[in-house]
């Protein structure tokens, strides 16, 4: 069996934890492992290691790859080059493994990167039930038993059962608070999980029955050199998901009951809900002083929050951007996000102090042709050899020794000695040294962007 992890979302309902260029799937929110590395780790014991496929947005690709890196897996890395919603994302991955298989008609599984689910056991009995229903022809989807009417879910509704699993009748939307609590009475209405099986040569089959603008646009894929989808390939696809393109059309659809314990962390209350609370029924994270405060969500990054008197709410501070919502309406956050999406504000897309596996940077001023930041960097790591076609740099030790590469040559740098990076010049900055290293940099021209970057050399893949 093959599986697919779509890993390409942006967590816009857990904004600002969750942002743009480093979403809910990357971060450890449970746990030392992020939700994807939690993801693969939950498949290792039934796929084979190598038989993994991830699939990202190409912003996200290399931290996709670091992470399970960081993991020990071989896992592939598919880089979609914009969110076209999972029915184009599923198709290409699947086009991958019908070649790479060798026409082999295996079960592929496709499953969200941002599960939360603990009773491993179970979950892996889960998956081998929908592969013997994959194996009689069904596209398989995995429903989860309702807890209470919850609408933030689409729902499944079942028909007749049969030895590996149920007929499904219907797919329905996310329903209003009073066709939720019906669907939960009814007793025959799951959540739906966003995890299917079925395999190969069905997924390819219903494809090109029901989304024929999809199945014959990935004939066009040559995965024989990158695994990097072309633009002008994907920008033909229509953005739509899985759901709507097939599941919903198919006569092929079938459901297993999920026998584990399963979040999607899709929302703030979805992650209070996971969390360990206090005698209050509250989560309090970070720099926090409550008072008089019950089953509500306060969390921290940096500055002191004080709340008092409040009940059923969520907070959540980072260092730019605070957010408040009533708990149960967590759902709506998304149109915050929009929101700044539609104003185009930074603060949706990037947090201030941003992770790289050499270590990390923060944003401290930026302004029209300039951007200030720390950057440290951790003992016996460095940075990609590199040059900007529209900035030059000016780094600045604060603490510890650095080894700069500047158009082949070496300079060591002690605390307070400087050095000017200009434009167009080859170079690394790098700390061979047994302690951290902490600069400042300040970027000068008139393009300040992250992609400005053209890696010619790099310890972590990202060439």
């Amino acid at each position: 069996m093959y599986a697919i992890i779509l890993a390409g979302g942006s967590g816009s309902r857990l904004w600002p934890l969750s942002r743009d260029l480093y979403p809910k799937q990357l971060i450890a929110i449970q746990g030392n492992n992020s939700l994807l590395q939690s993801t693969v780790k939950r498949l290792q014991n039934i796929i084979e290691d190598d038989k993994i496929i991830c699939i990202t947005n190409i912003k996200h690709a290399n931290d996709v790859k670091f992470q399970l890196r960081q993991i020990e897996s071989k896992g592939k890395v598919i880089a979609e080059p914009m969110g076209k919603n999972t029915a184009p994302a599923i198709a290409c991955a699947v086009e991958y493994i019908s070649r790479a298989a060798n026409g082999s008609d295996e079960e592929i599984l496709v499953l969200p990167s941002d599960h939360l689910i603990k009773d491993i056991k179970a979950f892996e009995n889960t998956v081998k039930t929908a592969q013997k229903a994959a194996r009689e022809g069904y596209l398989v989807t995995f429903g989860i038993k309702p807890l209470y009417p919850e609408t933030g879910y689409g729902y499944i509704k079942t028909a007749n059962s049969f030895e590996n699993g149920y007929k499904v009748e219907k797919f329905v939307e996310k329903p209003d608070a009073t066709t939720a609590k019906k669907y939960v009475e009814d007793g025959c209405y799951y959540w739906n999980s966003g995890m299917f099986c079925a395999k190969a040569q069905v997924w390819k089959r219903e494809l090109g029955l029901y989304a024929p603008e999809i199945s014959e646009n990935v004939k066009e894929l040559d995965y024989s050199d990158t695994l990097s989808i072309p633009y002008g390939i994907y920008e033909k696809m229509p953005d739509i998901s899985i759901d709507y393109a097939v599941m919903e059309k198919s006569d092929k659809t079938a459901m297993v009951v999920l026998e584990s314990d399963w979040n999607d962390l899709g929302s703030w209350k979805s992650l209070y809900d996971v969390k360990e609370k206090d005698k209050q029924g509250n989560v309090i994270e970070g720099n926090v002083i409550a008072d008089n405060v019950k089953n509500s969500l306060i969390y921290s990054a940096k500055k002191l929050v004080a709340v008092s008197g409040l009940e059923d709410i969520i907070l959540v501070e980072t260092e730019d951007a605070v957010m408040a919502c009533k708990k149960e309406e967590s759902q709506d956050v998304k149109k915050l996000y929009d929101r700044l999406n539609a104003d185009n504000l930074s603060v949706k897309t990037v947090h201030k102090t941003v992770f790289r596996p050499w270590g990390y940077y923060t944003c401290l001023a930026d302004g029209e042709g300039y951007l200030t930041k720390i950057i440290s960097v951790s003992p016996k790591q460095k940075l990609s050899i590199q040059s900007h076609n529209h900035r030059s740099e000016h780094w600045v030790v604060l603490e510890g020794r650095a080894l700069v590469v500047l158009d082949g040559k070496n300079y060591n740098l002690e605390a307070g000695q400087s050095i000017d990076i200009p434009l167009k010049a080859i170079h690394s900055l790098q700390n061979p040294y047994d302690k951290e290293l902490r600069i400042i940099e300040v970027q000068k021209g008139d393009y300040i962007s992250e992609d400005d970057i053209i890696r010619y050399e790099d310890a972590y893949g990202r060439v």
